[in-house]
């Protein structure tokens, strides 16, 4: 049976962002005897495709400029029938399985909600209308400091172009499902400052990490989210902690990450059973990320960076992963 999506718990965040009672669901969820048990992977029967993504989870985030047309497609429809909801822009239909939304022009979140007949299934589309790159002013944008992106990408490849726009985060949108088992608000950056927040983040990024939290279930390693310790970061806070200017962090296309779930302390489990939490509990995870490359739904797209870091004074062992279309390891 699948999981409704309002049962989702709260993820289990690093230390200094998570209160005390959240981990309380991962408690509970570990005292059950088989992770497959708990986990569910919130896939549908059938796939959308928009952009260059296609997915057949109950939900994902798409993103967006105003007055941007987004093309969403049912793929190997069959003989099903479907149902295309959007309360807000304008829509039109294409085929008996294919719209075309365009966005207005104010910026926010505007679901879209496509419902399969007979079965019910249905996908929600959290589409983010993005503020335009050309309103920041003197690396701010409304009081949130993002920096300056190189002017010429690396290698000249598109991968690595300034975004054209920053998704807004406000305390209302913050916790909203961008794939099943991740939020907007895990890949902020961690720099300070109020709402609203900025975040660029990869659809294909999603994908990625929502085949690896299954694979991980499959392989017995529960975990019903990863815990982000990095996921984006602004060209300002990228700067100001000496990381490389063409971090894959800075186009919204990585993720610093690790399983925290049992316990849930702010950092990595210790997966091997070995009683040490080290840089080998990363790797395993490693392992599975590259075992990804055999799945049906992996492409050349999918292919990035991969390593594994050893903890230090300020955080435990984690691995990094990415989608800068190809392969680097670490």
């Amino acid at each position: 049976m699948r999981r409704s999506r309002s049962s989702l718990r709260v993820p289990c965040r690093t230390a200094g962002f998570v209160a005390a009672g959240l981990c309380l669901t991962a408690v509970l969820l570990f005292a059950l005897p088989h992770a497959s048990d708990a986990f569910s992977p919130e896939r549908v029967g059938f796939s959308i495709r928009f952009k260059d993504t296609v997915t057949d989870h109950s939900v994902i985030g798409a993103f967006v400029l105003p007055g941007e047309s987004l093309e969403i497609e049912i793929v190997d429809s069959g003989d099903g029938a479907y149902a295309f909801d959007a309360p807000d822009g304008r829509t039109s239909r294409g085929t008996a399985s294919s719209w075309t939304w365009t966005a207005p022009s104010d910026t926010g979140l505007y679901p879209l909600t496509i419902t399969g007949s007979p079965s019910g299934d249905t996908v929600t589309v959290n589409v983010f209308v993005m503020v335009p790159a050309g309103e920041v002013e003197s690396e701010h944008l409304n009081g949130y400091r993002i920096g300056t992106y190189p002017s010429r990408p690396y290698k000249g490849m598109a991968i690595y172009l300034p975004p054209a726009g920053f998704i807004e985060v406000t305390e209302r949108t913050v916790d909203t499902l961008v794939s099943p088992h991740f939020t907007l608000g895990q890949f902020l950056c961690k720099q300070e400052g109020g709402y609203p927040k900025y975040v660029v983040l990869r659809e294909r990024l999603l994908i990625k990490l929502e085949g690896l939290i299954q694979k991980l279930n499959d392989r017995g390693y529960l975990c019903e989210t990863l815990s982000i310790m990095s996921g984006y970061r602004t060209p300002y806070y990228n700067r100001a902690i000496g990381n490389v200017t063409y971090s894959q962090h800075v186009y919204g296309g990585a993720a610093d990450v690790f399983i925290d779930e049992r316990p849930c302390d702010g950092v990595m489990d210790d997966l091997n059973g070995d009683g040490i939490i080290n840089r080998d509990d990363a790797a395993m995870v490693c392992d599975v990320v590259d075992g990804l490359c055999g799945e049906s739904w992996y492409d050349d797209e999918y292919a990035g960076g991969l390593g594994s870091y050893e903890q230090n004074s300020a955080h435990g062992p984690f691995l990094h992963i990415d989608v800068r279309g190809f392969r680097a390891r670490w």
